[in-house]
């Protein structure tokens, strides 16, 4: 009979999203050989990870914590939680609007130092307010770079405070397309959204290709006045051509999730303490879906909304599974059935999906395959991780 599953927390996770995970399952943060971890922001790429792990959940969107390359060739499926926090974000982005608009965390410092009686007081203040004027957001545009989940919600949001919205997303999926609202006007690039923008809003994951996405040329290309809002990833920020941005008064305030030594003297730098998906409601939506997300993969080997591996699912119907993580090459769901064909094992039925360099595969057989044929089915170059799952039981 096959053991508990046993899952590691490397952070405090929702008991509400703990509660989706089979009553029999050993949670707890420190156990050995587990099989499978959940994580919030705990940095996991120094940490050494035990054989015995085949499924990484990320409780959240981000997964530059987890040493996703590595996991990739062991045949480690690592999960996110893409879209439970989105709206935490969009109204921390819409807090950073007004906070850019409205001038607020100039004027509130400028408060904080205010001295003398309540006459003075007074006096200081109608004197001193003058400086803050700002301007409303009804007729701005925004521009949105990135049109996903998070970037959607900030698009619908702004439109409903009567503003005019471009968005640039040159890797837009036809699911992020069908919740764009029609009104947001495609830029063709990075350098037109920027030019006719009163407030630009990243929303792009941090790559190679995206790092400094904002970077001097860009800054110069602004419209004077702009408000920056980052409460994606720091490194899509050029931070010394932000700098120079606010000295010459091209960018009207800089918003972001990610304090910097670089930038935190300047007046008109607001940094948060990251934190974009702090809420209660958002820390039990990811760990609600990722936790459920596991559990599935775990008892049958269906993933969804894996960072590394396709999506992928087969009913269960015959009562025993094989879930074969591999490289997508050529030949390999003929090498699987001719090894299960040898061994006299009936395929009841088979599924593979693909993404990128990696793919799995999903068989039911008819029987118990043995430890000598799981064997052999893993020393089929190209397989990285071969699990034997019986049928599930009901929780």
């Amino acid at each position: 009979m096959a053991h508990p599953q046993k899952i590691l927390t490397l952070n405090t996770i929702s008991r509400k999203g703990l509660a989706r995970l089979p009553q029999d399952y050993v949670v707890g943060n420190d156990l050995s050989d587990p099989d499978a971890i959940l994580v919030r922001s705990q940095e996991m790429r120094e940490m050494p990870i035990p054989a015995s792990v085949v499924a990484i959940g990320r409780a959240g969107a981000g997964t530059n914590n987890i040493p996703l390359p590595a996991m990739s060739a062991s045949g480690v499926v690592v999960f996110n939680a893409p879209g439970a926090n989105s709206n935490a974000v969009k109204e921390l982005v819409l807090a950073g609007m007004l906070m850019g608009a409205r001038n607020l965390l100039p004027a509130l410092n400028f408060v904080a130092a205010l001295e003398g009686d309540e006459a003075s007081l007074h006096a200081r203040v109608e004197a001193g307010k003058k400086a803050f004027v700002g301007h409303e957001l009804p007729g701005r545009t925004l521009g949105v770079v990135g049109l996903g989940a998070i970037g959607s919600l900030v698009a619908g949001a702004a439109i409903r405070l009567g503003m005019n919205v471009i968005g640039f997303d040159p890797e837009i999926t036809v699911d992020a397309a069908w919740r764009l609202p029609s009104r947001v006007r495609k830029a063709a690039s990075v350098d037109e959204l920027v030019r006719y923008s009163d407030f630009i809003s990243l929303h792009v994951p941090l790559l190679p290709a995206t790092r400094d996405l904002i970077d001097a040329g860009r800054v110069k290309r602004m419209k004077k006045g702009c408000v920056l809002l980052n409460f994606a990833r720091d490194g899509l920020v050029n931070e010394e051509a932000v700098l120079a941005g606010l000295n010459e008064n091209r960018i009207q305030a800089y918003v972001c999730d990610f304090p910097s030594m670089v930038l935190k003297a300047h007046p008109r730098f607001v940094a948060l303490p990251h934190l974009g998906a702090s809420t209660e409601e958002a820390e039990e939506n990811c760990a609600v879906m990722v936790a459920e997300q596991l559990a599935d993969y775990l008892e049958n080997g269906n993933i969804l909304n894996s960072v590394n591996f396709p999506n992928i699912s087969l009913a269960r119907e015959a009562g025993f599974r094989l879930a074969i993580a591999n490289a997508n090459v050529p030949n390999m769901l003929g090498q699987i059935s001719t090894t299960l064909a040898s061994a006299s094992l009936n395929i009841h039925d088979m599924v593979n999906k693909s993404k990128g360099e990696l793919a799995f595969t999903l068989v039911d057989v008819d029987s118990i395959p043995t430890d000598a044929l799981l064997a052999r089915l893993a020393a089929i170059p190209g397989v990285l991780r071969v699990r034997f799952l019986p049928r599930v039981s009901t929780h």
